[in-house]
């Protein structure tokens, strides 16, 4: 039997170590990585430097904005996965000079993200209404359309506002 536990699970140990502890909780990310630290149940790895430069970086492209023709704020930097033997690999381009071919799958690839992430919510909030909340259920709506619509009009707003 496999009892080694993968480095996702090794984290969530801390997680729950630090609830265990009785420091407060909810608590940010960062409350829990610093108690880590400090109680010695976390350090970097130097195996691990090149994944966690990676991760940032990763996160810096994900945060990077420009100003299109047209005034929109849009992402400059997208991933798409491509398979490269043994695994998956992202990789990274700039709206401004990536194939319609890498774009594309960038595109489609973070709507199965959302997608994916709506499913989880709807689990979560079912299971939620059902075993903490049944007599008043937190209703939620899965169609954007509204939404969409309401920040465009908004961002239109602020674009006439500031011209």
């Amino acid at each position: 039997m496999n009892t080694r536990r993968t480095q996702t699970e090794q984290l969530q140990d801390i997680v729950n170590d630090y609830i265990d502890s009785g420091s407060p909780w909810p608590a940010s990310a960062k409350t829990v990585a610093a108690w880590a630290i400090l109680t010695k149940r976390w350090a970097p790895q130097s195996t691990n430097l090149i994944a966690q430069c990676a991760d940032l970086l990763a996160r810096a492209m994900r945060d990077e904005y420009i100003e299109d023709p047209q005034g929109r704020r849009v992402r400059a930097k997208h991933a798409a996965r491509f398979e490269r033997a043994p695994e998956q690999t992202p990789l990274w381009a700039d709206i401004r000079s990536a194939s319609r071919e890498h774009m594309q799958i960038a595109f489609q690839q973070r709507r199965q993200q959302i997608v994916g992430d709506c499913h989880q919510l709807k689990i979560d909030a079912d299971s939620y209404n059902q075993n903490s909340n049944p007599s008043a259920p937190i209703q939620l709506v899965f169609d954007f359309t509204r939404d969409l619509r309401d920040l465009e009009a908004l961002e239109s707003r602020g674009a006439r506002a500031s011209a």
